[in-house]
């Protein structure tokens, strides 16, 4: 409990906050719907077959299905209305490569969101260290967003045969009892649909999907970022003609000086002084001594 008091209280959390970590919260949450809502679903339908007969007559034929749907090894005991005998029938189709490669992106995905939170948590420097955690993440995410379209498409391709494998409409129609041609009593009997299969949690199954292709394309971009890449691109080149103020500051005041500042940082002009000047020159150049000799 102390080492993981400690890595609580070293965790950075805040990196939940930001666009990175966030979409991965979003990553892990939505990969936990996307391969529960396929992985644990069963389903039921329910058909009626009544012959002219009513003790050869099964008014609740149930049949039922789930996942991996390999729907050729699920039966039922139908009717066909001579001497009370009944005939096993199979669904059709195989489709337990597109549900469980489904699936299996969904856990792997969630995995990986786990490992990447964790890491970037309470080793969020040693991810960035050298520039590799990044690298990888980027690379990992590429591969699970391309994952995403396949297994999504896949399934959505899937999800549509198993609905057509599984219509009570068409299931019926392999009952012999049921074939107007190929019984004499076909007017007497009477086959319908009691119960449809609901097909919901598969739906929001594939709806799951793509909103997780749509997290791993979106969070590309976040990561590629965080390589460092970019960033030579993305400085601003200094202005033309405006020099840096460190560098030449020295330079700018030593040719920006004013000519006529004193030491002090300033023209101050001393007229006390300037005015003795004036006089020491005015008595330099002989004034006095020239109207001493026109006397």
């Amino acid at each position: 409990m102390d080492v993981v008091n400690q890595l609580v209280a070293q965790g950075q959390f805040r990196i939940l906050k930001v666009p990175l970590g966030f979409i991965k919260v979003l990553q892990w949450f939505f990969g936990i719907l996307a391969f529960s809502t396929c992985g644990s679903y069963s389903g039921m339908f329910r058909m009626s077959v009544e012959c002219m007969n009513r003790t050869d007559s099964d008014l609740s034929i149930e049949v039922e299905f789930e996942y991996p749907f390999r729907l050729h090894q699920v039966y039922f005991d139908a009717p066909t209305c001579k001497e009370g005998n009944k005939e096993r029938l199979f669904l059709v189709g195989d489709y337990s490569s597109s549900a469980e490669f489904f699936v299996t992106i969904g856990v792997f995905a969630f995995l990986y969101s786990t490992a990447a939170l964790s890491i970037y948590v309470f080793f969020f420097e040693k991810y960035k260290e050298n520039n590799k955690g990044p690298l990888i993440d980027l690379g990992v995410t590429g591969v699970f967003a391309f994952m995403w379209l396949v297994s999504s498409a896949a399934w959505a391709k899937g999800l549509s045969d198993v609905k057509t494998a599984t219509d009570p409409d068409k299931v019926v129609t392999m009952i012999a009892a049921c074939n107007a041609e190929a019984t004499r009593n076909a007017e007497a009997t009477r086959c319908r649909e009691v119960h449809d299969p609901v097909m919901s949690g598969l739906n929001t199954s594939v709806a799951f999907g793509f909103i997780n292709l749509v997290l791993w394309v979106g969070n590309l971009w976040f990561v590629f970022k965080e390589t460092g890449i970019i960033a030579p691109f993305m400085r601003a080149p200094p202005a033309e003609g405006k020099p840096a103020a460190p560098d030449a500051y020295g330079q700018q005041g030593a040719y920006e000086q004013d000519p006529y500042a004193s030491n002090q940082g300033g023209y101050q002009p001393n007229y006390t002084q300037q005015g003795y000047n004036q006089e020491a020159e005015y008595g330099q150049q002989g004034a006095p001594t020239s109207f001493s000799n026109q006397m």
